[in-house]
């Protein structure tokens, strides 16, 4: 039943799928600059979730991180297209920070759209040339950077053996490839002036937080990476793995899938080591778009961690969230309050399966990262609720505006002389006097005396009652 059967059977998903939907057609509406239409045209063919989620951005901002994200997709091509000889692919992945300084510059390679960000990357070169020198600075130093680092571990690759070996390794490579964009973000955002400058010194955090989507992604990609042609391209580290297979290959045998899962949980435990640090960055953002543009993947990450957890399926085909979960995020998800809660609930889940995972080597490793993760959402949730407590009690206690308060002795010394001229009114207006309305006349005066007097405080002390 596709579509209509997930939302027969999840029906609290049918709005925020609707939302998500006029997201992704907003995202489609590109600008009438030839280079930024490209750009974001490139951005919805390469990465549709990612062109909803950076919608969240502010203008200016928005089309700086848009032309990052496609020059560092640009770059990661160039390490991902196993066809191009190393010769001459070592030297390009040190050098291509430069290209976005040049207006001719081009190549064919890749695979599918990102051919064609190749062949036209002139008009990316053309927006990040048009994009503030600050903004310019941090892209092109993130990329010779990570350029740098990729081609490191080419070479370590082309000397033989494993070019990731140790879980050491594995946190460098995944730092290169996307810590650095983490790192990069933080610098943007510092630089643009809507996040404190303190991000250009937090480095360490945002470095954990590339990690965690990154490992998250490897994880995830097992079948589809072991099956790259002409050769795979593997980043699982031998010191996981070689606890338990010959070979990263043998994990697509069928005899060996308890062993694949068990390998497979421990991944997932190195992962959710960095869940922590994420959140620690989360909680320093205090611009609400940028805070929505950096959780929403951190939460589909914790998400797919918790899918993945002693999953076979991902040794066979393809595990990742609905759509109508993934809409249900970002519909619902507004601050780091809504993080705490989400990233608990999918810590909570990979510590159940945990604990019904029973022979599984990384057992109890996985059970106390993610009892560490819990424990850190409930101390943060409840910050949360007793600051939110003091502003409430800070705004109860907060003296009245002197314009307020004359206001109000305005109000009730009005109120006053209708109350008790009540006759008089009638009178002017030519209202005939009633017997009957004796008994309204002195509720109005008994209210009228209280208003003056509640008036009369607020003017003199400035407190509310």
């Amino acid at each position: 039943m596709g579509k209509l059967g997930e939302i027969l059977t999840h029906p609290d998903e049918l709005v925020p799928m609707v939302s998500m939907a006029l997201a992704a057609r907003r995202a489609k509406q590109l600008p009438k600059q030839p280079g930024l239409a490209f750009c974001y045209d490139m951005l919805n063919r390469v990465s549709r979730s990612f062109a909803v989620v950076i919608q969240q951005l502010p203008e200016g901002l928005r089309d700086a991180v848009c032309v990052f994200y496609l020059v560092l997709r640009a770059l990661d091509t160039v390490e991902d297209d196993m066809a191009l000889d190393p010769a001459v692919k070592v030297p390009l992945l040190r050098c291509f920070h430069e290209k976005s300084y040049d207006r001719s510059w081009k190549m064919s390679c890749g695979t599918g759209e990102y051919v064609r960000l190749m062949e036209h990357y002139p008009l990316v070169t053309d927006v990040f040339l048009s994009l503030d020198s600050e903004y310019q600075r941090v892209i092109a130093h993130i990329c010779r950077k990570m350029g740098a680092g990729m081609a490191d571990f080419v070479e370590k690759g082309e000397e033989g053996g494993d070019s990731v070996d140790t879980v050491k390794d594995y946190d460098l490579y995944c730092h290169y490839v996307a810590g650095l964009v983490g790192v990069g973000l933080s610098h943007l955002f510092a630089s643009s002036g809507l996040e404190s400058k303190d991000f250009f010194r937090a480095e360490g955090l945002a470095n954990h937080m590339g990690l965690f989507l990154q490992k998250t992604n490897i994880i995830r990609d097992y079948l589809e990476d072991i099956n790259e042609e002409p050769r795979p391209r593997m980043w699982w580290p031998r010191e996981i793995w070689g606890r338990y297979a010959p070979s990263l290959d043998a994990f697509k045998q069928p005899e060996e899938a308890q062993a694949a899962v068990h390998c497979l949980n421990d991944m997932v435990t190195n992962a959710l080591g960095h869940a922590e640090s994420c959140l620690e960055y989360m909680s320093r953002l205090q611009q609400p778009n940028i805070f929505r543009f950096c959780a929403i993947p951190q939460i589909m990450a914790i998400a797919t961690l918790s899918l993945c957890y002693n999953n076979h399926n991902v040794f066979t085909g393809v595990v990742k969230m609905r759509r109508g979960e993934v809409a249900k995020v970002m519909y619902h998800m507004q601050d780091f309050a809504d993080t705490c809660v989400l990233f608990r609930n999918y810590a909570a889940v990979v510590a159940a399966k945990a604990q019904r995972a029973e022979g599984d080597p990384s057992q109890q490793r996985t059970v106390e990262v993610c009892r560490k993760i819990m424990a850190t959402c409930d101390k943060r949730l409840q910050e949360e609720a007793e600051s939110r407590a003091a502003a409430e009690r800070a705004a109860r206690e907060a003296p009245v505006p002197l314009p307020a308060r004359l206001l109000m002795l305005l109000l009730g010394v009005l109120y006053a002389l209708y109350a008790y001229r009540i006759q008089s009114v009638r009178a002017w207006f030519g209202i005939p006097q009633r017997p009957d309305a004796t008994g309204l006349d002195g509720f109005n005066q008994l209210a009228a005396a209280l208003f003056f007097c509640y008036a009369a405080w607020i003017g003199v002390t400035g407190r509310k009652v």
